[in-house]
C-alpha cells in the first residue's frame, strides 16, 4: 500500500484547483494559490513524482460519441483465482465498451461500467463478451439513468 505524501495547505489547493480545471495554465495557478510561477511548477512536479497526481483526462459525453446506454455490470467469477482473475481483467480493458473496472469483496467479483449504443448492443456485450466465458458464472445489469461527479478528492480532514 502507498505511503500518505504530506501535503502543505498550498499542496492541496493545488489539487483542488487542478482536479476541477486540469488545463489551467501554470500562471494562472500560481496567481491563484499565491505563489511564483516557478515554485507553482516545482510543487506540481512533486505532486507528480510522488504519485498524488496520476494522469490527466479528459471527461467525454458517452452519449455524444453515440453509446447513450450506460449500465454497471455486476460480474462473479468461478473459481476467483489468478489464472483467471487476471485474462479476465484484460478481456474486459480490451472491450471498447468497457469505461471502468472494479475489484469487489462480497457476492459480485467485478464491477464494469459500460457505454453502448443500445440494449441489443448491451445484450450482445453481456452474452457474446461476459457469459460465454468459462469463467464468468453470473452477470448482474443495472442501467444508469443519470450520474454526477463529486468534488475534488482530497485527504480526510481538509
Amino acid at each position: 500500500m502507498s505511503e500518505n505524501v504530506e501535503l502543505s495547505p498550498v499542496d492541496l489547493d493545488i489539487l483542488r484547483l487542478l482536479q476541477n480545471d486540469a488545463r489551467i495554465t501554470n500562471k494562472d495557478l500560481a496567481a491563484a494559490v499565491g505563489i511564483a510561477p516557478s515554485t507553482c511548477l516545482d510543487r506540481v512536479a512533486r505532486l507528480r513524482d510522488t504519485g498524488v497526481i496520476t494522469g490527466q483526462h479528459a471527461s467525454v459525453d458517452a452519449a455524444k460519441l453515440g453509446r447513450p446506454l450506460e449500465a454497471f455490470l455486476f460480474v462473479q467469477v468461478r473459481p476467483h483465482r489468478r489464472p483467471l482473475v487476471d485474462p479476465f481483467i484484460e478481456h474486459l480493458l480490451s472491450l471498447p465498451e468497457v469505461r471502468a473496472v472494479y475489484h469487489l469483496t462480497g457476492p459480485d467479483d467485478f464491477l464494469a461500467h459500460v457505454a453502448t449504443s443500445s440494449a441489443g448492443e448491451l445484450q450482445r456485450l453481456v452474452l457474446d463478451e461476459l457469459t460465454a466465458r468459462d469463467e464468468v458464472a453470473r452477470v448482474h445489469t443495472n442501467l444508469v439513468f443519470q450520474h454526477w461527479s463529486g468534488g475534488p478528492l482530497l485527504p480526510p480532514g481538509t
